[in-house]
């Protein structure tokens, strides 16, 4: 499948929350492998949540176009600065058209979002995962992440992230070196 990895404009907005809410949640996410349509119901992201994102100069999402310039995923690279003296990045909302998962396509996107990250400095990326998917966590230490041991709390009680199924979810951290 020939696809152009490029930087999301405000153009690409209608056609990427259509992709990221049905990569997510509802039942065309059950269509495949990986979604969080069993642990939250809800929206996944909206319109003005997307404009922020490629309007701040510190976040990229990265966008698989087709041929026929239809979306087949994205995944989101922010630049996060210094920690201790360490250049982080950010990764979040992998996203793969559910029937296309399993193909390779996630991989790309995400060496897509590490070469993204090299090229302004980073050194490491990091992401969170919620804690009860545990096979998306296999799946990211099959690709070099490693869990760090932290933990940060889910934004329970705010509907721009979904609304929760159960009270006890809570993210873990991934993080990988870049060099």
């Amino acid at each position: 499948m020939a696809l152009t990895f490029r930087p999301a404009t405000f153009a690409d907005i209608p056609g990427l929350h259509g992709l990221i809410e049905g990569g997510y949640r509802g039942a065309s996410a059950k269509r495949g492998w990986t979604h969080e349509a069993d642990l939250l119901g809800g929206q996944r992201t909206d319109a003005e949540t997307l404009a922020a994102i490629i309007a701040d100069p510190e976040q990229t999402l990265i966008v698989a176009e087709a041929e026929d310039g239809a979306l087949h995923g994205c995944v989101l690279c922010a630049d996060e600065g210094d920690d201790q003296g360490k250049r982080i990045a950010y990764l979040g909302m992998l996203t793969v058209r559910p029937d296309l998962q399993s193909a390779g396509l996630g991989r790309r996107l995400i060496a897509a979002a590490e070469e993204h990250a090299r090229s302004f400095g980073a050194e490491l990326m990091e992401m969170t995962v919620i804690k009860q998917r545990s096979e998306l966590i296999a799946w990211y230490l099959r690709r070099g992440y490693r869990l760090t041991g932290r933990e940060e709390p889910f934004p329970m009680d705010d509907p721009r992230f979904g609304l929760p199924k159960t009270r006890d979810l809570v993210f873990v951290v991934l993080d990988k070196p870049l060099r």
